[in-house]
């Protein structure tokens, strides 16, 4: 038996026997493993980043795009995968031309993923490793991955314990996630680009500016300017997008009003690297199929 306490949920499920709160279990399930064109410029450049979409997750956001496979570790389509079949992955995706594996909700599948990408590595992988998640970790885990990750890409998503309950199911989720991110930026740093503009090494930080929640968004930003380089890059959102019977607030799309006060306070605190985005940015479309498609070279 070994107890799951990778995240900060700390359930400690036997994964050997089922799944954990996250609805992962043994085994991670990947949805879907291609070449994705929708993140940011230094991620999807101009040959795609490789992202292998996983199932599972340990949040519970209302708004949640991916919901068909974060609900649940084995969704229909996904197709089971360990070490080396992950391993197997990173390559082909490399082999494809992708900048970089781009590794999408990985929190679940820790302990697969820190005996796959040295695997990976051992078979020639030389692309750089994306961790891509909501950020809410354990330093202690991430810690296990100095070395094997080259490029931080979490969310900070809330920092105040209401919302982050209201929507996510998580009051701690600031707590965790605040020192999470910390921790990525001590082993990477700032973003290091090479001489195309695509990232190398290095934090980037995702933030979605949701419907009546600027303010929100202000503390966000503050704590980053608190805490880390003005150099850091900022991936500023607008890009929410309501599903089906959601409730007021969330029930509509960000206003130009909205986006702009947020995207004028980043620039008011003296950033120098803010990705925004226009609002026609809020569209389904950009949420791949998740079919279990795995691109082939």
């Amino acid at each position: 038996m070994i107890e799951c306490f990778e995240c900060p949920i700390m359930c400690g499920a036997d994964r050997e026997l089922g799944a954990g709160a996250c609805g992962a279990g043994k085994l991670p399930f990947v949805a879907r493993a291609a070449r994705h064109y929708y993140e940011e410029p230094p991620i999807s450049g101009t040959r795609g980043s490789g992202a292998i979409f996983f199932a599972g997750c340990n949040m519970r956001c209302v708004f949640c795009q991916n919901s068909d496979i974060s609900r649940t570790g084995c969704p229909d389509g996904a197709i089971p995968a360990d070490e080396s079949a992950l391993a197997d992955m990173m390559l082909g995706l490399e082999e494809l031309g992708a900048h970089n594996v781009n590794l999408v909700t990985p929190t679940p599948h820790t302990r697969t993923l820190e005996k796959a990408i040295p695997l990976a590595r051992k078979r020639g992988l030389t692309a750089p490793i994306v961790w891509n998640s909501n950020g809410y970790e354990r330093t202690e885990t991430l810690a296990r991955f100095e070395g094997l990750v080259d490029i931080w890409l979490p969310d900070l998503k809330y920092v105040s314990p209401t919302l982050a309950e209201r929507y996510s199911g998580r009051a701690d989720y600031f707590d965790f996630a605040s020192k999470a991110i910390l921790e990525m930026h001590r082993q990477s740093g700032v973003l290091e680009l090479d001489g195309e503009g695509i990232a190398k090494k290095g934090l980037i930080i995702r933030h979605l500016v949701l419907p009546c929640a600027v303010d929100e968004t202000r503390r966000v930003l503050d704590f980053i300017k608190e805490n880390l380089p003005t150099e850091t890059y900022i991936s500023l959102m607008s890009q929410y997008t309501p599903i089906p019977g959601m409730k007021k607030p969330l029930d509509r799309r960000l206003t130009k009003g909205e986006y702009r006060r947020a995207a004028d306070y980043a620039a008011s605190l003296g950033f120098a690297n803010v990705f925004t985005q226009k609002l026609s940015s809020a569209e389904s479309a950009y949420t791949p199929e998740f079919n279990g498609l795995i691109e082939r070279f």
